[in-house]
């Protein structure tokens, strides 16, 4: 159905929304739209040092220690 809608069919789009809720409306819109995805990166980012930070401490060394009494 939204397979063709094709330039001028988008153009068409934003002039209606444009119209229907003016410039400034559009415009804080866009903003709480780029914060909300700031947002959104910040805690996928914080939460993939949180599970990285969590495998790090639950890592355990298995380097064999070597033999102090045969030197």
């Amino acid at each position: 159905m939204l397979n063709n809608i094709g330039l001028p069919g988008l153009l068409l789009i934003a002039v209606v929304v444009l119209v229907l809720f003016g410039r400034g409306k559009i415009s804080s819109l866009m903003g709480e739209v780029g914060k909300g995805i700031t947002s959104f990166k910040r805690g996928v980012s914080e939460g993939k040092a949180e599970i990285e930070a969590a495998a790090a401490d639950d890592a355990v060394d298995v380097t064999p220690e070597k033999d102090k009494t045969k030197s």
